[in-house]
C-alpha cells in the first residue's frame, strides 16, 4: 500500500506572495495557473465591462472592475472575475487590495482552459456566497447564460441569450446587455 502525500492547503497570505504578473487563483487551498486570455475573450470582457461601467456610473450604482482584480471569499478560496460589480449599497467590501466579500454580479468570460472551472466549481462558490447574478459568456457560441440567486440561495437560469437578443440585469437595474454588441456579431 502506497501512502498519498498529503495535501497542502494554500492560504490567502501565501497567495499574496505570488508575484503580481503571476495570472493565478486560489480555490479550495490549490494554487490554479492561468494563460493569458484569447484576443476574442479580451475583446468581449473590454465591450461588456465598458458598457456596464458607463451604465453604474452614470447612475451611481457602483463600481464594476475588471480582472485581475481578487475576490477572497475565503482564506483559501480567492479568485479574479472576468468582470465583477459592486453596489454602492456592498461599498465595504471594496478594500485597496482586493474585494473581500460578494460582488453583486459576476461574469466570466469562457474559455477553453477554464470554461470547466467557471461552469462548475466557480458557479458553485459564487452561488454558495451569495453573488446574485452570474453570467457567463461563451465567445465561441456568442451567447450569455445568466443566473440569478433565488430566494433559495440556488442559482436559477433565466437565460441562454444569442444572436438578435438582449436580456436585463436584476442587480444593474436598467441595464441591457445587447448580445451582438458584445460579442461584434
Amino acid at each position: 500500500m502506497v501512502a498519498q502525500k498529503p495535501r497542502v492547503r494554500l492560504t490567502y497570505e501565501d497567495y499574496r506572495k505570488t508575484p503580481e504578473d503571476m495570472r493565478c487563483e486560489l480555490m479550495d487551498g490549490e494554487l490554479i495557473l492561468a494563460a493569458a486570455p484569447r484576443t476574442t475573450h479580451q475583446r468581449t470582457e473590454i465591450r461588456m465591462g465598458a458598457r456596464m461601467h458607463r451604465f453604474a456610473e452614470a447612475r451611481d450604482l457602483g463600481e464594476v472592475f475588471t480582472a485581475p482584480t481578487d475576490v477572497v471569499f475565503s482564506d483559501t478560496d480567492v479568485v479574479q472575475p472576468d468582470i465583477l460589480f459592486v453596489s454602492k449599497e456592498r461599498a465595504h467590501v471594496i478594500t485597496e487590495d482586493a474585494i473581500h466579500g460578494a460582488p453583486d454580479l459576476v461574469v466570466e468570460i469562457l474559455s477553453p482552459s477554464t470554461a470547466e472551472r467557471d461552469r462548475g466549481y466557480k458557479r458553485d462558490m459564487y452561488e454558495r456566497h451569495g453573488v446574485k447574478e452570474y453570467w457567463m459568456a461563451d465567445v465561441d457560441l456568442a451567447t450569455v447564460a445568466a443566473l440569478r440567486l433565488g430566494a433559495d440561495g440556488l442559482f436559477e437560469i433565466v437565460g441562454t441569450y444569442g444572436e438578435g437578443e438582449s436580456f436585463t440585469s436584476a442587480v444593474l437595474a436598467g441595464f441591457a446587455l445587447n448580445v451582438d454588441e458584445v460579442f461584434g456579431v
